[in-house]
């Protein structure tokens, strides 16, 4: 029997050699539409491909995967974060864990990886075709099984806004519309801006008016606001990020503590250093050009002021810049160390079990096809083994049960 899978990135190699384990006499074949397969693994991780995470800290999937956390629960059962690190380290990529919690090759080198894909698909001889574009499932007639596996919507495999498809598989309704993912914020404030590569190792970005927050290292860039708390609201809020055009406000606590707290200190302060100049007395280590923005920005000419002169309502503006900071999202910036989509097939149109589709038998997806992504740390890497795997086995079993009727 025959399978095609339509994506060489690293769902598709992963679902290849998977299920050549499971079922030897499988032919399958890779078909990837540019020269290169494996592009990006090569570039995740900033080249060291964060190839999963040992989850520790995360208490409930939808903390780190905001669409699809349902379906990986039930998928977990049968392939998760534990068996992806044995399985990596059974066929020769050894691995560490960082105190992050994110996983890595020990070699921090994707090409650690890429190369152990490429023998394992060469030893279990899985047909590479690149520079191969497939349009329509007709150019797949001959395979018995077919998966699509590619970063995004396949042009005539789907459709999507901009890539009609004369011959649809499926409604319009069974597409989730895909939109970015994982990227940074422009802010258009010059004062911020100047303060470039000032990280703040414990901060919380959210959208005002809507539920979407998040915490954790926060960089500001020549273009505005990055680093894994804004990464992290962005895939939370993607979508609604799209249909407001990139324009919507943030606000930023720059120590995650709540109000009382900060005005605690502030106080705590004053008694402690009354006749110190504000600017040189910097609360919750913060860093000193972003302290010293805070209060210019909040005091204007009173920023040279000694503590013991600050009067309540100063004191109280600059607890709110300290924990209710507010800016404008311009626009977003790619994260170049990651090409995730928010989106993809409806997950209501698949088969939760083998994640093959409700109308087409034998045509299954994996990856980041599906409407499934994570925020930033190894998450969407996981995704993709979990989905390919649990393809891989139910080709697997698919293909014995079609036989077992000439076998007997």
């Amino acid at each position: 029997m025959k399978t095609a899978i339509v994506g060489g990135g690293a769902a598709g190699f992963f679902l290849a050699i998977n299920l050549k384990e499971m079922c030897p006499e499988m032919q399958v074949t890779i078909f990837e539409e540019s020269k290169k397969v494996l592009a990006k693994v090569e570039v995740s991780g900033g080249g060291r491909c964060n190839c999963t995470n040992s989850f520790e800290a995360v208490t409930d999937l939808q903390q780190v995967y905001p669409r699809g956390h349902r379906l990986l629960k039930r998928l977990f059962k049968t392939f998760d974060y534990r068996d992806a690190y044995e399985w990596f380290e059974r066929h020769g990529v050894r691995l560490v864990t960082q105190e992050d919690n994110c996983v890595f090759p020990m070699s921090q080198d994707s090409h650690t990886i890429i190369n152990m894909f490429l023998a394992e698909a060469k030893r279990h001889g899985v047909e590479i075709k690149t520079q191969c574009k497939i349009e329509s499932l007709e150019q797949l007639a001959e395979y018995d099984f077919k998966v699509i596996t590619t970063g995004g919507m396949p042009k005539g495999i789907v459709p999507n806004q901009t890539t009609p498809s004369p011959s649809l598989l499926f409604k319009e309704g069974s597409i989730v519309s895909p939109v970015p993912s994982l990227f940074t914020f422009s802010i258009e404030d010059e004062a911020l801006r100047a303060l470039m590569g000032t990280v703040v190792e414990d901060a919380t970005a959210s959208i005002p008016g809507t539920k979407f927050k998040s915490c954790g290292p926060l960089l500001i860039t020549h273009w505005g606001m990055s680093g894994p708390a804004i990464l992290k609201l962005s895939s939370y809020a993607a979508r609604e990020l799209h249909e407001h055009n990139y324009q919507m406000p943030l606000a930023v606590n720059w120590t995650s503590l709540k109000e009382p707290e900060i005005q605690q200190e502030l106080r705590e302060i004053i008694i402690r250093h009354p006749q110190k100049q504000i600017a040189t007395i910097r609360p919750f280590g913060l860093p000193s050009r972003l302290w010293d923005y805070l209060v210019a920005k909040t005091l204007g000419e009173r920023a040279q002021n000694r503590w013991q002169n600050l009067n309540q309502k100063e004191l109280n503006r600059l607890t709110n810049a300290l924990c209710n900071d507010q800016y404008r999202i311009a626009g977003r910036s790619a994260f170049k160390d990651e090409f995730v989509t928010c989106g993809g097939i409806d997950l209501s149109g698949i088969n939760p079990n083998t994640l093959e589709a409700k109308t087409l038998p034998q045509l299954y997806f994996a990856g980041e096809v599906l409407d499934i992504d994570g925020i930033t740390g190894g998450f969407n890497f996981q995704a993709a083994w979990t989905t390919a795997y649990v393809v891989s086995m139910a080709i697997s079993q698919a293909s014995r049960c079609s036989q077992s009727p000439s076998e007997g």
